[in-house]
Formats: structure tokens, C-alpha cells, sequence
């Protein structure tokens, strides 16, 4: 009898690692549930049947017990909200530290998530240091696969979460002139679809970093839009000549409750085209079926009002 095969997921208790965990208990891999606090991963919604391992990627603690018989560790951490005002750095000796554990464990397969880079703007400081993370993870392991996402569409995505806050709380909407430049959203069923077949996949024969995005281009005031009309709210916009970032990023994160530490290098982001080099992701996992950018926001709104209301609906 063939045994089961195990992964490890980390940042478990994060927006995609806890819906991650259940998309590969569907898959019938074991699954382990890797952070600092079991508290919060249990209260992500991981059951007790799942068994968690405490430890910290920055520090390299825990690493070496947590990934001991594991075949594929999904690296799924950042670093923006640390105490440290040098999260690039934090970042890229998280991923030393896990990638030498991994080498060390005889991890078969890493995968790891990141962001789109722009093809002819200076990468944000965001991007720069997930770029760099993603250099380091794809030699990591025989088998490395580096996605690369735009926002995902889901409830528990903190950057949709952000902009919905921001549509519900302010009557008036300002965009800065990142408004116009454009991106590829995908939802979270998507990416979940993504990266459970990542885990196992044969076609996964060596390195590979793919940009990975939903089938519609929307522009940043597109995507403010399309979450507007879903939440039936009448919010008037007005464009701005400038980006005011970091100003903004100040403002934003104040009325939507989230910390400055995302929304700042999110927003610095927001300040060139995000889009996929390629449609080489779906030829290497052809079994992904991409849902519309529209049915993607209404389900996500759907999810999340169904455990809290939402301002208009």
C-alpha cells in the first residue's frame, strides 16, 4: 500500500493557507499545518484532525522537525507587518532559513506564492523582496514552483478585504492615478486550484516560475467598480492627478482597520500594469478552469456576508 503523501503548509492561520489545508485534505494529502500560534490556526478554521507544527521562518525555528518526512511544503509567509522596518530582510532570511531546512529534510517539491512583476517599471519594494524570496525557494528543492498572483478574490484575502472596507466606509471615492493601470485578479478557487495541483503534479519535473491570473484585464478603478456595484453602493469617484501614496496608504489603512505595514507597499504596487507574462500555467496544469473576475467578487461578498454583514447588501 502506497503511503499518503505529506505536505506542510505554512502561514497556515494566513487568508490562503487556511483554505489551502482544506483544498488538500480534498486531495487526500496529509496535511500538517506549520505557524507560531496554534490558537490561530485553529481559529483559521483548521480542525483538530490536523496536526500543527509551532515554529517561526524568520528565526529558522521548528523548521527542521516540521518538514522531517515531508514531500511538498508550500511556502506561503511574509514579513510586511514585522516589527522590523527591514521586512525585505526579514523576508529573504526566512526563506534562507526554510530553504536550507527543506535541502537539509530532503524536501522533494517546494511551492511558493508571490506577486506579478511589472515589465517595465522599477519593482516596488514588495515586489523586489517577493522576487527575491522567489529566487531563493526555486533552489530549494528538486521540484520548486514559484506562482506568481495579481490580488486574489476571496473572504479572507486581506488585499480584496482592504479595497471592499474602503468602498463601504468612504462616501466619496478618490483614485490616484495608479486607477488606470491594469491587472489580472484571480479567484481564490483558482488559486487553490493552482497550487493543489502543484502539490502532486508529474508535469512538475524541475523549477518553474509561472504567472498565474483570471481571465479578465481590469484596471485598479475597474476592480474598485465592479466591488461597488456589487455592494449596490452609490460611491461617486473622483481622479486624482497623483498617486499620494504614501500619504494615502496612511488614510486607507486608518479607516479600512488594517495595519500600514501591508497597505503602503500593496498600494506602491498599484503603481504599474500587473500582468502575466504567459498562459504557460494553464499548459502546464490544463485541469485549472478560470472563473470570471464579476462571479469571483459576488462569491467572495456572498462568503463573507454570511458570517458578517456587509454595508449595502
Amino acid at each position: 500500500m502506497l503511503r499518503e503523501m505529506r505536505a506542510l503548509v505554512t502561514g497556515a492561520s494566513g487568508g490562503v493557507g487556511a483554505v489551502l489545508v482544506g483544498e488538500l485534505l480534498r486531495r487526500e494529502l496529509d496535511v500538517v499545518a506549520f505557524g507560531r500560534s496554534e490558537e490561530r490556526i485553529r481559529e483559521a478554521g483548521i480542525g483538530a484532525d490536523v496536526p500543527v507544527a509551532l515554529g517561526d521562518v524568520v528565526q529558522g525555528r521548528g523548521l527542521a522537525r516540521a518538514l522531517d518526512g515531508i514531500d511538498t511544503a508550500f511556502y506561503l509567509v511574509h514579513s510586511m507587518e514585522s516589527s522590523s522596518a527591514d521586512f525585505a530582510g526579514d523576508e529573504l532570511r526566512g526563506a534562507e532559513r526554510f530553504a536550507a531546512a527543506a535541502r537539509d529534510a530532503g524536501v522533494r517539491r517546494v511551492v511558493y506564492l508571490g506577486g506579478l512583476v511589472p515589465q517595465d517599471k522599477p519593482l516596488s519594494r514588495h515586489l523586489a523582496s517577493r522576487l527575491a524570496v522567489e529566487e531563493v525557494l526555486l533552489d530549494a528543492a528538486p521540484e520548486a514552483v514559484a506562482f506568481r498572483a495579481s490580488i486574489v478574490v476571496g473572504p479572507r484575502s486581506r488585499s480584496f478585504r482592504f479595497l471592499v472596507r474602503l468602498v463601504e466606509r468612504v462616501p466619496v471615492l478618490p483614485l490616484p492615478s495608479w486607477r488606470d493601470h491594469r491587472t489580472q485578479p484571480i479567484d481564490e478557487r483558482d488559486l487553490l486550484a493552482y497550487l493543489g495541483a502543484a502539490a502532486t503534479s508529474p508535469a512538475v519535473g524541475g523549477p518553474l516560475s509561472l504567472d498565474i491570473g483570471g481571465p479578465d484585464v481590469v484596471t485598479y478603478g475597474g476592480l474598485v467598480e465592479e466591488i461597488r456595484e456589487s455592494l449596490l453602493l452609490g460611491r461617486p469617484a473622483i481622479g486624482l492627478p497623483c498617486s499620494l501614496t504614501p500619504v494615502a496608504s496612511r488614510v486607507v489603512a486608518a479607516i479600512t482597520g488594517e495595519d500600514v505595514g501591508l497597505v503602503e507597499p500593496l498600494m506602491e504596487s498599484l503603481e504599474s500594469d500587473l500582468l502575466p507574462r504567459d498562459d504557460r500555467a494553464l499548459e502546464v496544469f490544463p485541469e485549472v478552469r478560470l472563473h470570471r473576475f464579476a462571479a469571483a467578487v459576488e462569491r467572495a461578498l456572498r462568503q463573507w456576508e454570511a458570517v458578517e454583514p456587509l454595508a449595502g447588501r
